[in-house]
């Protein structure tokens, strides 16, 4: 079994991981930024988690900043699960990864759209080049190491 963390890697998408990598991560995360899900046993229904690894799960997104909860019901000491400013930053990787799964993993095409809520239209991501304000193609895209991989010495 791999290990949750990446000492040893100077990277961003590494760091990441540590945080949304484990299985059932991202499902919990799409249920909050598109079903609007807020409430355990919501999660549970919709995900079919078992209830330890959902608590789990859900406490490392509070730690992390992901999540805040707040209490919904005082006399039982239920709480919900709100997303974050920082939570609401990975909607983008849920599209491209939901974007992915349905050129690749969906054999009888995609089970969902995304839609742009004002005015119903597909919802597409796009490269972009803050530079040229070009869409540059993947193959353009490079990664060139940054002054702080070079000083911890490695990319």
């Amino acid at each position: 079994m791999l290990g949750r963390l990446y000492e040893n890697q100077n990277c961003s998408a590494a760091r990441a991981l540590e945080i949304v990598g484990e299985r059932w991560s991202l499902l919990i995360l799409r249920d909050a930024l598109f079903g609007g899900t807020t409430r355990f046993s919501d999660f549970q229904r919709s995900l079919g988690v078992a209830p330890n690894i959902l608590a789990k799960r859900l406490e490392d997104f509070i730690a992390a900043g992901i999540l805040k909860a707040r209490s919904f019901s005082p006399e039982t000491g239920h709480r919900e699960y709100v997303l974050t400013a920082k939570g609401r930053d990975l909607k983008p990787i849920v599209i491209a990864l939901t974007a992915w799964g349905d050129r690749w993993a969906a054999p009888n095409g995609p089970p969902v759209v995304l839609e742009h809520e004002g005015c119903g239209g597909r919802v597409k991501q796009q490269l972009y080049c803050s530079a040229c304000h070009d869409n540059p193609k993947l193959s353009d895209v490079l990664a060139r190491p940054t002054n702080a991989s070079r000083v911890a010495g490695r990319r």
